[in-house]
């Protein structure tokens, strides 16, 4: 019986965690709601916990402290959508309680999964029962009742994931909108398969996994970096790093020692720590040629990278000269496609994220945008649902004054930025941009992903659907007559434009035909045709 989890275990932990979830996040991902191409749940919240190992992996030891910061800020800073955001949330309540600890009972557990289940809650404007948030504060309860009859952790957690199980299986029955599509939650699924991960690496039982940063923990290559804020000009230019696998036969302990003391001859921070199955190298050098070649005297060379550190800090005293020259107010967008970036860069909006359906920027993405715009205060728009929540986490992470108009789809993000006036000031441009996106009508045209029965439509694998923000509206076999039976339910006698953005699946003639055909349908009404380059989506669609 064991009744702590040590440092080791719980690093084993996360990392299993993870693997669980790579291995099904696919299943998760069908499990959306709505049968469209861009039901990511279960990629957003691997790409959130695989972020957070590889920040885990940088921890030299197996320190509750460390481990526990670490995993909290990986997660943070890699949420993508708002399954990844409200995983990141459960994290880092979760890991506040734990961090002051040499080891984990099942009553703390049950403590941390109690605080992860509060700060989900905190971040959500409007919890709905029903989802996540359900599965993870059912399953905490439980966890602190069972943590009062046994600290026993082989009994604790197989109770703890029955009652996941049990609750996600009640979500549809919460939550009508996913009775109606036959599914239980998506992000109940996946935090439950989390849960599951933890408790097979607690057991030691094999899983396969491989993340990018290798397998031998490493220091964080921020920690060993000189400040460049206050140098002049760097002493050693290239930040060289890579892992040394597949070692010579001839080569012994002492000889990465003495490969330790070459490094030392030809730079500094060095880090070269490992064992004769694999080492992990990071060294500041001039000469990374010598680097390269001491390690092939031991063994292969795997995961490469060299950095230019003169480049960085020449960057760095650009961004410096920059913030002598702010403008007030900065615009970030996130936008799908060639076409929809143009239209925003003719706006003049500074940065463009490249996103939206089926690829969630992350927290630290949409803060690494923000960064880079020369303004004091910065004005983002999500233009997607999913992205909001990310959005509104990059707040706490960036040193701009972050502002998030929450527009969820293209035409809204179109309408409030073109209602941007430079001369007037942040809190008049936000009262602007929000009133003027309200009176968008938007809709969009996609392909069903699976056969089910939603919105009073049967469905099938490949059919055509149309839909406005709410619901699926039309249904056929070809996009185009699809498209028709869209605007056809949605057009009021106040409509007077109509934009389509045809996206990358649309040939050019085959858009300019439609657009034709709707002209001669609503004489009365101005219809334009947009090259959009959007991915999943045949036609973006805005209504005024």
């Amino acid at each position: 019986m064991q009744k702590l989890i040590n440092g080791a275990s719980f690093r084993r932990m996360i990392a299993c965690g993870a693997s669980l979830l790579e291995e099904n996040k696919k299943l998760v991902d069908s499990l959306n709601v709505f049968p469209v191409p861009d039901g990511d749940t279960g990629t957003n919240m691997y790409l959130t916990i695989k972020a957070a190992v590889a920040e885990v992996n940088k921890c030299l030891d197996n320190e509750f402290e460390c481990l526990a910061d670490a995993l909290s800020k990986g997660a943070l800073r890699g949420a993508r959508g708002n399954s990844g955001v409200i995983t990141s949330q459960i994290l880092k309540g979760f890991c506040s309680v734990i961090r002051q600890n040499k080891g984990i009972s099942t009553k703390q557990f049950a403590k941390a999964m109690q605080e992860g289940s509060k700060i989900a809650y905190q971040a959500v404007t409007k919890p709905k029962e029903g989802t996540m948030l359900t599965v993870i504060r059912v399953m905490a309860d439980m966890a602190v009742d069972i943590a009062k009859k046994t600290s026993d952790f082989e009994t604790f957690f197989p109770l703890v994931l029955e009652k996941g199980d049990e609750i996600l299986k009640q979500t549809p029955e919460l939550l009508p909108v996913l009775k109606k599509a036959g599914v239980v939650d998506a992000g109940g699924k996946g935090l439950l398969i989390i849960f599951n991960g933890f408790y097979k690496g607690f057991i030691n039982e094999d899983l396969e996994f491989e993340f990018d940063d290798g397998t031998v923990p490493a220091e964080s290559v921020e920690d060993v970096l000189p400040d460049i804020h206050n140098l002049g000009e760097i002493e050693f230019g290239y930040c060289t790093e890579y892992v040394i696998i597949h070692m010579i036969k001839k080569t012994t302990e002492a000889d990465i020692d003495k490969l330790r003391e070459k490094l030392l001859e030809i730079g500094d921070s060095v880090i070269c720590v490992g064992d004769l199955q694999l080492v992990k190298v990071h060294v500041h050098t001039n000469t990374p040629n010598l680097a390269i070649g001491y390690a092939l005297e031991l063994g292969e060379i795997n995961n490469l990278k060299i950095d230019n550190m003169r480049e960085q800090n020449r960057e760095l005293k650009r961004k410096i000269q920059q913030t002598e020259e702010l403008k007030e107010i900065g615009l970030v967008v996130v936008a799908p496609g060639e076409g929809i970036s143009n239209i925003f860069k003719d706006l003049s909006v500074d940065q463009i994220i490249e996103g939206g359906q089926t690829m969630n920027p992350s927290a630290e993405d949409i803060v690494q945008a923000v960064e880079r715009v020369p303004a004091k205060n910065v004005i983002i728009f999500p233009n997607n649902k999913n992205i909001i929540l990310a959005a509104e986490q990059a707040r706490a992470l960036t040193s701009k004054n972050l502002f998030t108009i929450p527009t969820k789809n293209i035409p809204e993000g179109i309408s409030a930025v073109l209602s941007f006036n430079p001369e007037c000031s942040t809190d008049e441009n936000i009262k602007a941009m929000n009133e003027s996106y309200q009176n968008i009508k938007s809709a969009s045209v996609t392909y069903a992903v699976r056969s089910t029965h939603v919105d009073g439509f049967d469905l099938s694998v490949g059919e055509i659907i149309g839909l406005d923000d709410k619901a699926i509206i039309s249904k056929g076999k070809l996009v185009a007559p699809t498209t028709e039976k869209l605007i056809e339910k949605l057009i009021t006698d106040d409509t007077c434009n109509i934009t389509l953005f045809y996206g990358e699946d649309v040939r050019e003639e085959e858009a300019l035909s439609l657009q034709e055909k709707l002209a001669g349908i609503y004489p009365n009404c101005e219809v334009t045709m947009i090259y959009g380059g959007q991915p999943v989506y045949y036609y973006i669609i805005s209504m005024e």
